[in-house]
């Protein structure tokens, strides 16, 4: 190649652009250097300091001192009436401004602006002059010539002596109809008329606050929210319950009963000195207290990982399944007298029976007949009683009769120490079919259904225990929340999907949600105790809330409307109860914190009105407790308008699908209404 000459050089393009470049670079390098030097905004990355250190340059102002009246025009003579005093600048001669008010605590955060789990909870939200009185509005016309329609715009308050109204048990006109009472068929459900319903909003008692938390609660809660000291007059030298002595505000629950003054712990650890079979939280998992007072036997099991269904009438001692869920336990009322109650065969590992004010030998022993169809093959029966410990002559023929009974069950009395006697029901049917012909209690007709229990009578017989062992073989504790039960297979389904996969793919999808209900929607920070899932299906909600620590307590509703799944949840080790959602639910008022109801509308909508279930939803929902009703589009415009009218605050959010699903989550909370 040849060489570039000096003056072809000087005429080459790139060499010129080059140096122009050059020249600029060299140019702005200076400039910068000088504007840092001056005493104009220092340039950090030109700092003159030696330092590898930038620093940030001080105004050219900040020596200088301003008198601000020379601005203030000199002719503005008019005072507004009261003035408010402006502050004037503090200078070194004047006395140090007094210190700032002390931060006033709520007790959510401690001194150091920690988070503490220590707190007092105030009022909830109030919405004040709600009023008494239903509004409606005139419904827009289809354009046929059809009788006018009104929809509800506002639902009023109840009067203030339906505070406690639980609809099925307080019907006193059906009670007054009753032929007999002496088998306590007044403490059973008496629903109202179709159309008789409720159709206004449960008022709270006056002074109503949120609920103490979780675990204080089992040891504490507000006098104003369950205000009725009958029980602390009849019960309190028993230890189940007092008036705080330093806090009238608040009834203590010293955790003791009739027949365990000392503690309900000492009670339980004797239990299981007696039979080494009966351990808490393993192979016994779910309970039942019958009589449960203010069920301190189930709230010290929950420490245990026992579930206990702590079961009374609403009697003379009505308010006691009240104290109990306002303390976070779970109790329903619930009354043994003519009918089945409302759980499935070979339910419970373990039932209890403290002075429960029974008479089990009555009726041939039909009433512990009902005892041992929810009791599960193996299972243990305690009762703790007077004729069990004392030798007068008319509680030792007492003793005899119920020795006499369980034997003819085939129960085996295992242990009998102090004021506890201990029986365990056997594993199959051999013992049955071995007794004499002509036995006072039979074994049931083969074509009988142990868990047909909707408004079912008792029946004068022995369930049978089925011959290939279901329910009777359930894993230990925890290993049976996941595991799928042999009694899976009982179920009647439409679905050519295997059962065990049905219950698995159920899992998952919940645990999932869950998931996302955690992260999204921060549920750990909810605080929930009492939980009700209305359609519960295999239980898989319940499981995923355990799963994820979330320390709450279900209670899985299986409407009568789809598949009896009862026995699977009670053998996953979790509880349930059969309900038909166009009639009222056994509860008091205010006794879940969340309700959960996942498809629940769309089934129910074509037997009952959505109002109905959605005014008992209220009744039962905590002022600040929240509902998630997950279901299909065309549902979600008449429930947001109906509760709209009782006053809830909603949100319609998309599920995790995306916009174009077809089902939505309308997320929704309670408030405090007055009227």
């Amino acid at each position: 190649m040849k060489p570039l000459a000096n003056a072809d050089l000087l005429k080459n393009p790139t060499l010129i652009k080059i140096s122009a470049l050059l020249l600029l670079t060299v140019a702005s390098f200076y400039l910068g250097k000088h504007w840092s030097n001056d005493s104009y905004h220092q340039l950090l990355f030109f700092s003159s300091s030696g330092s590898s250190i930038p620093k940030i340059s001080i105004s050219p102002n900040s020596n200088k001192t301003f008198n601000l009246s020379a601005i203030i025009p000199s002719n503005q003579t008019t005072t507004p009436p009261n003035p408010i005093p402006i502050p004037s600048v503090v200078t070194e001669t004047e006395p140090n401004p007094p210190p700032p008010p002390p931060i006033q605590s709520f007790g959510i955060v401690d001194e150091n602006g920690a988070m503490s789990d220590d707190f007092e909870v105030g009022e909830v939200e109030n919405v004040e002059d709600w009023g008494n009185q239903t509004e409606t509005v005139e419904s827009e016309s289809d354009g046929e010539a059809k009788p006018n329609k009104f929809r509800i715009k506002k639902f009023g308050m109840c009067p203030e002596s339906m505070r406690e109204y639980i609809p099925c048990l307080d019907n006193t006109d059906a009670i007054k109809k009753l032929e007999s009472t002496e088998r306590g068929e007044k403490f059973e459900r008496h629903c109202p008329e179709k159309g008789n319903g409720l159709n206004c909003l449960v008022p709270p008692p006056r002074g109503y606050r949120q609920p103490i938390p979780w675990p204080r609660s089992r040891d504490e809660v507000w006098f104003s929210n369950v205000p009725h000291t009958r029980l602390v007059e009849d019960k309190g030298g028993q230890n189940w319950i007092s008036r705080d002595t330093k806090d009238k505000n608040k009834f203590k629950f010293p955790g003791g009963g009739t027949q365990f003054i000392h503690g309900a712990d000492q009670y339980l650890d004797q239990m299981s000195k007696m039979v080494s079979d009966i351990t808490f939280g393993k192979h016994i998992r779910v309970a039942m207290d019958v009589g449960c007072g203010v069920a301190s036997f189930g709230a010290y099991l929950l420490s245990r990982d026992v579930l206990t269904m702590s079961v009374a009438p609403k009697d003379v001692h009505e308010n006691q399944i009240q104290f109990a869920l306002e303390r976070g336990v779970p109790a329903m009322a619930a009354a043994f007298a003519t009918r089945r109650l409302l759980y499935p065969s070979q339910a419970f590992d373990l039932i209890h029976c403290s002075r429960c004010r029974i008479n089990w030998t009555r009726d041939d022993g039909i009433l512990l007949l009902e005892i041992n169809r929810m009791l599960r093959a193996g299972g243990y029966f305690a009762w703790a009683a007077q004729p069990v410990y004392k030798h007068e002559a008319a509680l030792e023929e007492q003793w005899t009769e119920m020795l006499n009974l369980t034997n003819s069950l085939c129960w085996k009395l295992v242990q009998k120490e102090g004021y506890i006697a201990i029986w365990q029901k056997p594993l199959n049917n051999t013992c049955y079919l071995s007794r004499e012909a002509g036995t006072k209690q039979p074994l049931c007709d083969e074509s009988d259904d142990p868990d047909n229990v909707w408004y079912t009578s008792l029946k004068p017989c022995i369930s049978r225990i089925p011959e290939n062992g279901y329910g009777g073989n359930v894993p230990s504790w925890p290993d049976r929340l996941h595991t799928p039960p042999d009694r899976l297979q009982t179920i009647t389904f439409d679905s050519y999907i295997a059962r065990k996969e049905l219950f698995k793919a159920e899992s998952k999808f919940w645990n999932e949600i869950i998931g996302s209900y955690i992260r999204a929607m921060k549920w750990k920070k909810m605080k929930l105790r009492n939980v009700m899932d209305m359609k519960a299906g295999f239980g898989g909600f319940a499981a995923a809330l355990n799963d994820h620590k979330l320390d709450c307590w279900v209670l899985n509703v299986v409407p009568i409307s789809g598949p009896n799944t009862l026995p699977v949840i009670y053998d996953r080790g979790l509880l349930g109860v059969m309900h038909d959602w166009c009639e009222p639910f056994d509860t008091y008022p205010r006794t879940y914190d969340f309700l959960h109801a996942s498809g629940l509308f769309s089934v129910e909508r074509k037997r009952c009105e959505m109002s109905t279930i959605l005014l008992e939803m209220d009744r039962i929902l905590r002022p600040g407790g929240r509902a998630y009703i997950r279901d299909s589009i065309d549902v979600m415009d008449e429930i947001q308008e109906i509760t709209k009218a009782m006053g809830w605050q909603t949100s319609l959010r998309d599920t995790s699908e995306g916009p174009h699903a077809s089902y939505r989550i309308l997320t929704c909370e309670k408030r405090l209404l007055k009227a």
